[in-house]
């Protein structure tokens, strides 16, 4: 027995350490996995899309918390009839519950007249720091 009692404790603080990462949180907040898809989730990932698509740009929030911010800076990088590099619009999330884990995402839906021609970017900010940045085609 007396040779198990090391391993006994071994578990036990395991045991201990792994429950108070659970109920503490998993760890920082981490934004990661910036994509563009023609859906929400992010599961149907593109990177070209037609005049008519809604373009998601969509990201994986890690352990956020109350008042975390996720903002995307949507840009007309090189579209027909515009300025290179247009801004075109922000958007931003603020996390409202106590904690937070999964997707957040942005969208905008094509104009009535469809999208320009072109390539587009979108910047994605965590907190104010960069976290990725995006490119799409609307061909």
């Amino acid at each position: 027995m007396r040779n198990k009692l090391p391993i006994l404790f071994a578990a036990l603080a395991l045991a201990v350490a792994s429950l108070a990462c659970s109920v503490l949180g998993g760890g920082e907040p981490s934004l990661s996995n910036v994509r563009t898809a023609y859906d929400s989730d992010g599961e149907n990932t593109s990177s070209t899309f037609g005049s008519f698509d809604t373009v998601y740009v969509v990201t994986d929030l890690e352990n956020g918390v109350s008042g975390n911010v996720v903002s995307s800076n949507w840009y007309g990088e090189n579209v027909d009839g515009f300025d290179p590099d247009s801004f075109i619009d922000i958007v931003e999330y603020t996390v409202v519950d106590e904690t937070f884990t999964g997707t957040v995402h942005f969208y905008f839906e094509a104009p009535s007249s469809g999208w320009p021609l072109g390539t587009y970017r979108v910047e994605v900010f965590f907190n104010g720091a960069p976290a990725g940045t995006v490119r799409f085609t609307i061909q």
